[in-house]
């Protein structure tokens, strides 16, 4: 069977990485002059509260090459793993998905029997941990290497992301968003409709006056995208984060289940190195969709 690995802009919980076997590559950010990552973490209630409470401005940093070959290699040496699917933050977002193909392109000239295929989620948050999960499944279910690889490949557009934040100068400050777009989500009860493009960029689709109908706008985005691949969100999972705004995240939950009916959910946190850019307030949604 072989090693699923990710990185920490996935999202998911540190529990559904244990109970799946899915190792995670921590991406580091730097709050108050402080680098926080593999080393040194910091609780994410505290890291908005330092956000939304003290004004502080995180920063964020990709994982460079090195820094890739030696946490790759740690699985290779220690975990003993020979067939690595990386499945890698969106490349219109960060450099890391680049670097560490060319860390795997290294360790598998200097380790012969190891393979390792890195796949670009397109995707952020628990978008790319609905990438994760998708891969979890056909690996638990016997699939090889190559082919859960090749059926992300061609699936990789049907990942769909919608999202609302509460204050867009978080996106304008990290180089995610145009000033333009910035100055919108300042007006007064203006919400922003962001999504992920194909070619992985965070891309504003709209606006939406007040918080309740920047939400139900999600839900109806959901409607007019997945399409055919309604049922397999009904039977499989849609995935939910959110910015520290855990009720308005379950409030988007309860719209899908009146709405459509759904069942299984998957609601976490957006970690720090996501949330240093989207903000507090955050509420973001994931599903399989005939398009993004």
């Amino acid at each position: 069977m072989f090693k699923l690995i990710t990185d920490s802009t996935a999202d998911l919980p540190v529990e559904y990485l244990e109970a799946h076997d899915v190792g995670c590559l921590p991406i580091s950010y730097i709050l108050d002059g402080v680098t926080y990552g593999r080393e040194k973490q910091l609780d994410w209630k505290e890291f908005y509260a330092c956000m939304r409470e003290e004004g502080k401005m995180p920063t964020t940093s990709q994982i460079n090459p090195a820094e890739a070959k030696e946490l790759l290699e740690e699985y290779i040496q220690t975990g003993g793993a020979e067939e690595i699917l990386y499945l890698a933050f969106s490349s219109g977002l960060s450099g890391t998905c680049g670097n560490i193909g060319m860390a795997a392109r290294e360790l598998m000239e200097e380790h012969p029997q190891v393979k390792i295929r890195v796949v670009d989620s397109l995707s952020a948050s628990m978008g790319e941990g609905l990438f994760v999960h998708k891969a979890v499944r056909m690996r638990d279910a016997g699939k090889s290497m190559e082919e859960t690889a090749r059926w992300l490949e061609e699936h990789v557009l049907n990942f769909t992301h919608v999202f609302t934040v509460d204050d867009l100068y978080h996106l304008y400050r990290g180089g995610r968003v145009s000033r333009t777009a910035a100055v919108l989500g300042s007006m007064i009860s203006i919400k922003p409709k962001l999504h992920v493009d194909d070619e992985g960029h965070l891309i504003l689709i709209g606006k939406v006056r007040g918080r309740k109908k920047s939400l139900s706008a999600l839900v109806d985005y959901m409607e007019e995208k997945m399409g055919s691949w309604a049922e397999e969100n009904r039977e499989d999972c849609v995935f939910i984060s959110h910015g520290d705004a855990l009720e308005d995240a379950e409030y988007v939950r309860d719209l899908i289940k009146e709405r459509f009916g759904f069942r299984n959910f998957l609601i976490s946190h957006i970690g720090p190195t996501i949330g240093a850019h989207s903000g507090p307030g955050t509420i973001a949604l994931f599903f399989m969709g005939e398009s993004r």
